[in-house]
C-alpha cells in the first residue's frame, strides 16, 4: 500500500474518536496490551512522562519536549489529534515520523491488526511506542488521548505523571461531574511514581490525594508556584501550563536540565516542536487569531484574553463538533460580534445551520457557510483594518485554515 492507502486503511478499520465520536471509544486495554506483546513491549524500552488533563495537555507536552531538547536529549513526542498531517502525532526532536515508517509498520502487522480488530488510536499508539523504542529516544512525552485510566497510552510506567486540570469535556465517556472525570484521569497515577497536578481545584483535590496515597505516589500541585515564566506560546492559559512543566521537571531524576534550558525551551516551543493553533496570530491588519480551545473552561480563558485586545469590530469564524453542549458554551461568546457559522469537515462536525439556529437563541448572529474555508474567506473580505478575526470553537476548525 502507498502511504495514503495505508492511512485510509487505518482510518477505516474502526472509527476514530476524533472524527466519529462515541462509536469509536473503547473501554478497555485488552487490544493495546495484546499489540504491545506482539511488538515485544516497546514501552518498556524508553523512559517517559505521561500527561493527562482536560485542557493544556498538548501545550504542556510540547513545552516539556522543547526544554528537554534544549538540554540536548533525544526526545519522543506523542500527541493527538493532528491538525494537518497524521505524522504530526509522532515526532522525535520536532521531526515527524517518516511516512515510509508508517507504511512499513502497518504492512508488517496488518494481519494481526485485522484479526485483533484494533482501533485507529490503538494502532497509532503501538506505532509511536515501537518507533520511539527503535530510535532509542532518551525520553518520550506521551499525551493521553482521552481520559486516562482506560486510554491506550496507559500501558506505560512513566518516570513522572502529570494531570493539568479537570473540566467538563467528553462527559459522555468520562462522567458527568468533575470528581468522576478526575477519577478517570487519576488512572494514570502509578505506584511510587511522582505525580504533578497542574491546577489545585477544590472539587477534585481529594480524588487525586486519595489515589496518590493508595499508590504511594508523591503528589504536588504546580499552582502553588508563585513564579511567572515566559513562553513563546501567547495564550493566557499558558501561565498555569508553564508552572506545571517546571514542577514536572523538578521530579525528573537522572536528567541534567539547567535554568537556561528551561528558559530557552519555554521561549522556543514553536521552533523546537512545530506546535500550532495555540493563540496563533496568522496575520495583522486585520489581525487573525486562531486557537484550538473547544470546551467551556478553555474558551472562557481565550475569550477573556480577546477582551484585552483593542479592535473596532470582532469577527468569529465558528464551528463545533456535534457532541458539544452548546447551552454551556454559547453563553460565554460576545453578542456584539459578527459570526460566520461553519461545519468542520469531519463526520462529527455539527451542521452550520444547527449552529446558527442554536446561536441565535443566545443573541449570536451571522451567516452560515458550507465550509470553514468559505466562512474564513468571507470574514477576511468583510473585516477592515483595526478589526480582529477569531477562528475557533474546535481543533478541526483551526486545522482547516492554518
Amino acid at each position: 500500500m502507498t502511504y495514503q492507502q495505508t492511512l485510509d486503511w487505518m482510518f477505516a478499520q474502526l472509527p476514530m474518536f476524533q472524527r466519529e465520536g462515541k462509536t469509536a471509544f473503547k473501554k478497555d486495554l485488552t487490544n493495546i496490551l495484546a499489540f504491545s506483546k506482539q511488538l515485544d513491549f516497546p514501552e518498556k524500552k524508553f523512559k517517559s512522562i505521561h500527561i493527562a488533563g482536560t485542557n493544556g495537555k498538548g501545550s504542556t507536552s510540547h513545552m516539556l519536549a522543547s526544554i528537554l531538547q534544549e538540554a540536548g536529549y533525544k526526545v519522543g513526542l506523542y500527541t493527538s489529534p493532528h491538525l494537518k498531517n497524521f505524522t504530526e502525532r509522532i515526532r522525535i526532536n520536532g521531526i515527524e515520523i517518516p511516512k515510509n515508517k508508517v507504511t512499513s509498520f502497518i504492512a508488517k502487522h496488518k494481519v494481526f491488526l485485522e484479526n485483533q480488530k484494533l482501533s485507529f488510536f490503538e494502532m497509532t499508539v503501538g506505532l509511536a511506542f515501537d518507533y520511539f523504542a527503535n530510535e532509542k529516544v532518551d525520553i518520550a512525552i506521551i499525551e493521553v488521548g482521552l481520559g486516562g485510566r482506560l486510554d491506550s497510552t496507559n500501558i506505560i510506567t512513566p518516570v513522572v505523571s502529570v494531570i493539568t486540570n479537570i473540566g467538563l469535556d467528553h462527559t459522555q465517556f468520562l462522567g458527568e461531574t468533575l470528581p468522576e472525570i478526575a477519577f478517570e484521569k487519576a488512572g494514570i497515577i502509578k505506584n511510587n511514581i511522582p505525580v504533578i497536578i497542574g491546577e489545585e481545584q477544590s472539587e477534585v483535590k481529594s480524588v487525586f490525594l486519595e489515589k496518590a496515597k493508595k499508590c504511594n505516589a508523591a503528589i504536588s500541585f504546580a499552582s502553588d508556584d508563585l513564579q511567572e515564566y515566559t513562553s513563546d506560546l501567547l495564550g493566557d492559559y499558558q501561565k498555569s501550563n508553564t508552572k506545571t512543566v517546571v514542577a514536572a521537571l523538578k521530579q525528573l531524576k537522572g536528567f541534567s536540565i539547567s535554568q537556561k534550558n528551561i528558559t530557552d525551551g519555554l521561549l522556543h516551543v514553536v521552533k523546537n516542536t512545530s506546535l500550532k493553533g495555540r493563540w496563533q496570530i496568522l496575520q495583522e491588519n486585520p489581525k487573525v487569531i486562531c486557537d484550538t480551545a473547544h470546551n467551556t473552561e478553555g474558551l472562557k480563558i481565550v475569550l477573556n484574553q480577546l477582551k484585552k485586545e483593542s479592535y473596532k469590530r470582532l469577527h468569529f469564524v465558528l464551528g463545533v463538533v456535534s457532541d458539544k453542549k452548546l447551552e454551556d458554551v454559547l453563553p460565554i461568546f460576545p453578542q456584539d460580534a459578527i459570526y460566520y457559522f461553519s461545519k468542520p469537515a469531519i463526520p462529527r462536525g455539527l451542521s452550520e445551520a444547527i449552529l446558527q439556529e442554536k446561536s441565535a437563541k443566545f443573541n449570536l448572529f451571522g451567516k452560515k457557510y458550507l465550509s470553514v474555508r468559505k466562512a474564513y474567506k468571507e470574514a477576511l473580505l468583510n473585516a477592515n483594518q483595526g478589526d480582529i478575526i477569531y477562528v475557533g470553537g474546535s481543533t478541526f476548525v483551526v486545522a482547516e485554515i492554518i
